[in-house]
């Protein structure tokens, strides 16, 4: 009797952090209806003309610019 009890009691405390994982019992069922949009409203005029604001690079990017040694000038 004080296998299964202590069995019982192992096995109880196993399960309580799986249980904690699954959200106590409380599920979304999807049946609300008081839907508010709380996401701003995305104007594309202005994302455009954000873009165009973005003055282009007067040369390249190069990421591994340090990592790689400069190329040697090249004799006239």
């Amino acid at each position: 009797m004080r296998l299964m009890t202590a069995a019982m009691f192992v096995l109880a405390l196993m399960m309580a952090p799986a249980s904690a994982q699954m959200g106590g019992g409380k599920r979304n069922h999807g049946g609300d209806d008081k839907k508010t949009d709380s996401k701003p409203k995305v104007d594309d005029k202005a994302y455009k003309a954000a873009l165009e604001r973005i003055p282009e690079p007067k040369e390249k990017y190069d990421p591994w610019g340090i990592a790689r040694p400069k190329p040697a000038a090249k004799p006239n």
